[in-house]
């Protein structure tokens, strides 16, 4: 593994997060609502995905219950993304984005339960403290508060994703579990889509820039930092990883203060709030670092 302050490495990395960062930028410049927007993110990234396995020559042949089980994880993330960009429309970037940032907090709460390991007290003192920052949020952004629980709840499914997913990485390559994954939610989506009457050429026409919006939230945003974070996990410690991917809420509410202006300016309570949150996820990454040094230190004496 290389040293994590390889310029070029950490060069690649952060501009990964940075364009992780612009997909809540280019979901508000979006005219779709938010279910179509994901069908089509969804739809875009699984063929930029699938074409990458064929051309690295992976075998897409799994048993039949980890494809089952790949599919449904796939409508978790699905109902992630729909929710992210509908607290977007409804709210703000800055608000969604600061939001969303609990994921850790709920991340701390799913991880003991469906992996059956003891609770970390300091992963619970930061889930109360990221608690305390919410408040600050709420009690002065009153305005936004349809957008906030929207985003809380696309927050916990996050986290309930992520914590799933950790049990097919150890098995399968993630290309492929990514492409079980978009399939899934794709056929879940449309399915709920058809019912809801929203599968119309009205609500799934583009308008505008709307295609380059998409093509860019698709392949850019979202097929390309999916690779490529794979390839630079190779070469980076998970601390780093870890801290860098931390900045995607911060690039993001400083892109979207200098594109949107006014309508992301927010009150001096929001940012203390969104400061607190960030500072948990900062705080819970140094924490996994020592703990991950003190066991191989361990590991190394024996």
């Amino acid at each position: 593994m290389s040293h994590p302050n390889n310029r070029q490495t950490l060069a690649e990395l952060h501009f990964i997060v940075f364009i992780w960062g612009f997909t809540a930028i280019i979901g508000k410049l979006l005219s779709l609502e938010a279910l179509p927007l994901v069908w089509y993110r969804m739809v875009l990234a699984v063929l930029a995905v699938f074409v990458f396995v064929k051309l690295k020559k992976l075998s897409l042949r799994i048993n039949r219950a980890d494809k089952m089980r790949m599919a449904l994880t796939g409508l978790i993330i699905a109902a992630h993304w729909v929710t992210f960009y509908h607290a977007i429309k409804i709210s703000n970037v800055s608000v969604t984005l600061a939001c969303i940032s609990t994921g850790a907090f709920f991340a701390s709460i799913f991880e003991p339960l469906l992996y059956r390991r003891r609770i970390i007290w300091y992963e619970i003192a930061l889930g109360l403290a990221s608690v305390a920052g919410l408040y600050l949020i709420f009690a002065f952004e009153s305005a936004y508060i349809a957008g906030m629980i929207t985003a809380i709840i696309s927050a916990a499914l996050s986290a309930l994703f992520a914590v799933i997913n950790g049990r097919f990485a150890q098995k399968h390559d993630a290309s492929v579990v990514t492409v079980y994954e978009m399939l899934g939610g794709i056929i879940g989506l449309s399915i709920f889509m058809l019912f809801a009457g929203t599968f119309t050429m009205s609500q799934m026409e583009f308008q505008g820039y709307d295609l380059w919006y998409i093509l860019l939230l698709a392949i850019v945003c979202t097929a390309y930092p999916f690779i490529a974070s794979i390839r630079l996990m190779k070469h980076v410690t998970p601390y780093t990883f870890v801290l860098s991917i931390n900045m995607e809420p911060v690039y993001g509410i400083i892109l979207a203060f200098l594109i949107f202006g006014n309508s992301e300016k927010m009150t001096t309570p929001f940012y203390i709030g969104t400061v607190i949150i960030l500072s948990t996820l900062f705080i819970n990454a140094f924490f996994k670092n020592y703990e991950r040094r003190k066991t191989a230190k361990a590991v190394r004496l024996d």
